[in-house]
């Protein structure tokens, strides 16, 4: 065997190795936008919205065993003919509500 071939066999493994892990494997977080726009579009289905927000710096959360990152929001929209104003907690690894209340 070729000991060169051997060597470049093992770089281009732990190269590759590397770009697995930190591209497909590590956790990543959804934006902040992305999670706004999916619950404007949930809430659409029920009538206008007059208007939105959400925190865009993600904040430690624990609730009994959930332990994770979420994003604060808010939405302003018109029901039975009234301004109400709900506000909600998002996961920030998968972009799941996990809470939305009446503010």
């Amino acid at each position: 065997m070729n000991w060169k071939a051997f060597i470049a066999g093992v770089g281009a493994g732990a190269a590759a190795g590397h770009l697995v892990y930190h591209y497909l494997l590590s956790d990543k977080t959804i934006s902040g936008d992305v999670i706004l726009e999916r619950v404007k579009d949930a809430f659409k289905q029920e009538g206008p919205i007059e208007g939105s927000w959400i925190q865009l710096k993600k904040q430690h959360y624990k609730k009994f065993a959930i332990d994770t990152f979420v994003y604060h929001g808010g939405i302003t929209c018109i029901r039975e003919g009234e301004k109400k104003q709900f506000e909600f907690i998002a996961d920030a690894n998968t972009g799941t509500i996990i809470d939305v209340y009446l503010a």
